[in-house]
């Protein structure tokens, strides 16, 4: 008996061990606001996300417009928005509109109880991801939408991310080449008149030793014009990395 309960402890902490490391690695849960005043329609949704295989959400549900504009500007780690259009007072529509005037930029699905293309097309113009017929949210469309929206939204920013450093780039590499032209024009001009006056003193009678001096000279202003035609000529597009190749080199 003894030893039997020492492969229970040995079997429990094992177990609490295996359980404490899957939590830990396990994604985190996404943050859903859900904004509604039915009740009843907010039992199924919970029961829908719920239910749904890989993913955790965590609700927090609030009834009416202005206390979701009162959590958003308290919870800035909010995931996605439910907006249903029927609330009190303000509809969802108004609420979507005052949300993207703070520069809330939360993806947010739009909810309504009919089809309704005008409704659907004014909601896009703020930014709405999705428009769903809640009698048609059924099974895993809800979730799967939810999932769906937050993925595309995170390779919009990605890709944004990367022409900003895209861009970025290209301008640094533009004002690196505007630089060389002037580097280039600042000293041609010069070294073109030196490169008269050097001429035009070979061909004068010289000693040796001025001889030799200006022709060290006019070797040393060619040797310098054959440095700024290099510089001159890189091409900077091929040697700069992109912003993707820095990306994967980091990585």
């Amino acid at each position: 008996m003894p030893r039997s309960g020492g492969r229970d402890r040995r079997f429990a902490y094992f177990s609490l061990k295996w359980y404490t490391s899957a939590m830990s690695t396990a994604p985190a849960p996404i943050r859903v606001l859900f904004v509604d005043d039915d009740t009843s329609y907010m039992a199924v949704a919970q029961h829908l996300l719920s239910k749904y295989q890989g993913t955790r959400f965590d609700i927090l549900w609030k009834q009416s417009g202005r206390d979701a504009l009162e959590v958003l500007g308290k919870n800035p780690e909010i995931d996605l928005i439910l907006m249903d259009y029927h609330l009190p007072e303000d509809n969802g529509l108004e609420v979507t509109r005052q949300i993207r005037e703070k520069n809330i930029d939360i993806p947010i699905i739009f909810l309504t109880s009919n089809r309704d293309f005008r409704l659907a097309i004014e909601a896009m113009k703020y930014g709405v991801e999705d428009y769903l017929v809640k009698d048609e949210a059924v099974d895993s469309v809800l979730p799967r939408t939810i999932v769906n929206i937050l993925e595309r939204v995170r390779l919009k920013k990605q890709i944004a991310e990367r022409v900003k450093a895209d861009l970025i780039a290209k301008n640094r590499t533009n004002a690196i080449k505007e630089l060389i032209v002037t580097v280039c024009h600042e000293f041609n001009n010069p070294l073109a008149a030196i490169k008269i006056s050097t001429d035009i003193l070979l061909r004068q009678s010289l000693t040796s030793g001025e001889r030799s001096l200006v022709e060290g000279m006019d070797r040393n202003v060619g040797l310098v014009e054959k440095e700024i035609a290099r510089l001159r000529d890189l091409d900077f597009d091929a040697t700069a990395p992109s912003a993707a190749g820095r990306g994967g080199a980091a990585r």
